[in-house]
């Protein structure tokens, strides 16, 4: 296979993989909508039917599996087209972003109950490949000199694989907070009725973040190594290295709250969602508008 011909395939994977999260998105939306229908009551007092919309929510989950390995197809083809790993730029990037922050919700949905979060999800993941291929697509090309490095492979998929659990934390952590609002007011609404409770969610995004936190560390870390060997400094504060810095010392803040002060609920909710804006300013922001040595971008 030619490199020119590997990568249109990646190009018309990407496309059939919207496809595919787009009907997932619609399908999860169908699932919602009909439990709407039911008026809201108290959870304590009601046990309705889902049977109807636990069928479509399956078919929804299935449409984002294959559209899962579809995108998954499309990244291996676009890193053939290159001769590399596909991620010496921000459009190489969002796919891959968007394929491990797929990975992460399709594996916790096998131990977790969280296939409510597959709506947030398939519009995620649709927001991110749109913008990828529409604004910042760019040809398969060679990698910049300082990219040329072992620690490419290292440094970047830790990155990517962090970004994509801290992304479904800061999902968990939001649906605590909607659904913690209807809690105050008294009732959830129907929809919401088979959700799992505020505990529940509060240990998952404490679980996810926790599980992760090693591994962010271990990128920052990693990235200071390839750093002094690429332009002889293990740090400079680059604005990319600063923000990196910050989310690590937000997510260290978010664990020690929750482990030594013993914060939990809202509070908790709101500082892991703050920590992981500081990840999505230092990859839109920073990667788009910033200046500095990590100006791989492509834009």
């Amino acid at each position: 296979m030619s490199d020119k011909v590997a990568a249109l395939l990646s190009n018309d994977f990407i496309y059939a993989a919207m496809a595919l999260y787009t009907l997932s998105f619609l399908t999860h939306a169908i699932e919602v909508a009909w439990s709407i229908k039911t008026p809201a009551v108290s959870v304590k007092k009601t046990k309705l039917d889902f049977s109807r919309t636990e069928r479509v929510g399956r078919l929804a989950s299935a449409f984002m599996i294959i559209g899962f390995l579809l995108l998954l197809v499309a990244v291996v083809l676009r890193g053939i087209s290159a001769n590399r790993v596909p991620w010496g730029n921000m459009y190489e990037f969002s796919i891959t972003g968007a394929l491990a922050f797929s990975a992460a919700y399709l594996f916790g949905l096998k131990k977790y109950k969280i296939r409510y979060l597959g709506l947030p999800v398939a519009f995620t993941v649709l927001l991110t490949l749109g913008t990828a291929i529409t604004l910042l697509y760019r040809p398969s090309a060679p990698l910049v000199p300082a990219l040329k490095s072992p620690w490419l492979v290292i440094h970047v998929s830790t990155a990517i694989i962090s970004g994509g659990v801290f992304l479904l934390a800061n999902c968990v952590a939001a649906t605590y907070l909607i659904l913690d609002r209807y809690e105050q007011k008294g009732a959830r609404p129907s929809w919401a009725l088979k959700l799992p409770t505020l505990e529940v969610l509060d240990n998952l995004s404490y679980r996810l973040v926790a599980l992760v936190f090693p591994l962010w560390s271990f990128s920052v870390i990693a990235g200071a190594i390839w750093a002094e060997a690429a332009w002889g400094r293990y740090w400079g504060w680059d604005p990319k290295e600063t923000w990196a810095f910050i989310t690590w010392v937000a997510y260290a803040a978010y664990l020690h709250a929750r482990v030594t002060v013993g914060w939990r609920g809202r509070r908790a909710a709101w500082l892991c969602i703050f920590a992981g804006s500081t990840f999505l300013f230092n990859y839109v922001y920073v990667n788009v508008w910033g200046t500095g040595k990590h100006t791989y971008s492509g834009l």
